[in-house]
């Protein structure tokens, strides 16, 4: 169990240096997420003409007029519910959104492998990564909305 806990914390004082290596003003979290899940379908510039766009039989939603749609107000609770699987997009599969693998889906819980050992993270901890990713992303989003 020693062996364990040094190695834990090897890795995190390895993780909290990269960390701290950028700056918060150089890391925009919302759009890095929204590149990794988002823009395959919706464009690097939110307007619906992704990559993948042409091969899907619905045009992907244009993500910059939300606000414009919406009497100039951003709907943070609808996209939210898109985005975590509570309102039901057909582009978007199922509920749990298999586009995106379970990266916006709460696990029952993590793992983190070192060597033989196994740490488990609670429910809780990867409930709240899921709520900040998702949040990140609305935040992103409510950026790029035209004026």
């Amino acid at each position: 169990m020693k062996n364990a806990t040094f190695r834990m914390v090897i890795v995190a004082a390895a993780i909290a240096g990269f960390a701290g290596s950028a700056s918060a003003q150089d890391v925009d979290i919302g759009k890095a997420e929204y590149q990794s899940g988002c823009a395959a379908c919706h464009g690097a510039d939110g307007k619906g003409d992704g990559p993948m766009a042409g091969a899907l039989k619905t045009r992907p939603a244009d993500l910059t007029v939300l606000s414009r749609k919406n009497n100039g107000v951003f709907p943070v609770e609808a996209v939210y519910n898109v985005i975590d699987g509570r309102k039901a997009i057909a582009g978007h599969g199922s509920r749990e959104m298999p586009v995106w693998g379970y990266r916006f889906v709460p696990p029952s819980h993590q793992n983190l492998k070192l060597s033989d050992d196994y740490i488990y993270l609670p429910p809780a901890s990867a409930e709240a990564v899921v709520h900040t990713r998702i949040l990140a992303v609305i935040d992103y989003l409510n950026r790029i909305q035209v004026k």
